[in-house]
């Protein structure tokens, strides 16, 4: 006998398709929902309903905005010719926080990655290229992850950005091996973007 009831149980399985949400966590949120006033659970499902319309990417960085181009790149006090490569919204945002960067971003939505069959077409390497020419950007700092695929990532840019007028930099100290960035406290992503090195 099944003791959760259908509209319960198939919101406990939508919340466990989410990202870090396993089937006990899903219960928990499904529950606190359920035991919040209904203008709560309806305020969250039309925000979830209207998000895809509402948002969606900068043309210019690839951020996700409701605005294009996005607060960032509009933003006149933001040197235009200094982009720092994330791989996700997440690191974006992670950088954000710090407040020591007031350049301009460019997000790949992903990394190299061929055993997952994610080659330089599946993600924004030939529109980063096409902007610096087109920007006229001076200097890419590169702050994909210290992953295996963020590191391969980065010298692919690397290897591309060869021979063209622009300074390379890539995050330097405070970042450790095998850590996302969007995990990195603001002081540890401060000091690396200060202390960024000259990649030739």
């Amino acid at each position: 006998m099944n003791v959760v009831p259908p509209a319960l149980e198939r919101l406990i399985v939508d919340l466990s398709r989410l990202p870090g949400i396993g089937k006990k966590t899903a219960v928990r949120l499904a529950l606190h929902v359920l035991r919040r006033p209904a203008v709560e659970a309806q305020n969250l499902a039309r925000d979830l309903a209207e998000l895809h319309n509402a948002i969606h990417l900068c043309d210019n960085c690839f951020a996700f905005s409701e605005d294009n181009p996005c607060a960032i790149c509009s933003d006149a006090r933001r040197n235009p010719d200094l982009v720092c490569v994330v791989e996700e919204p997440a690191d974006l945002m992670a950088i954000e926080k710090t407040g020591s960067f007031q350049g301009q971003y460019h997000i790949l939505h992903g990394v190299l990655s061929p055993m997952d069959g994610v080659g330089p077409e599946e993600i924004k390497i030939e529109s980063l290229l096409a902007r610096i020419n087109r920007q006229q950007v001076k200097e890419i700092i590169i702050a994909t992850s210290s992953t295996v695929p963020g590191e391969a990532t980065a010298s692919y840019l690397i290897s591309r950005l060869v021979g063209r007028k622009v300074k390379v930099s890539r995050l330097a100290c405070g970042i450790p091996m095998g850590m996302d960035i969007k995990y990195a406290d603001e002081l540890t992503l401060s000091r690396a973007i200060e202390s960024r090195k000259d990649m030739g």
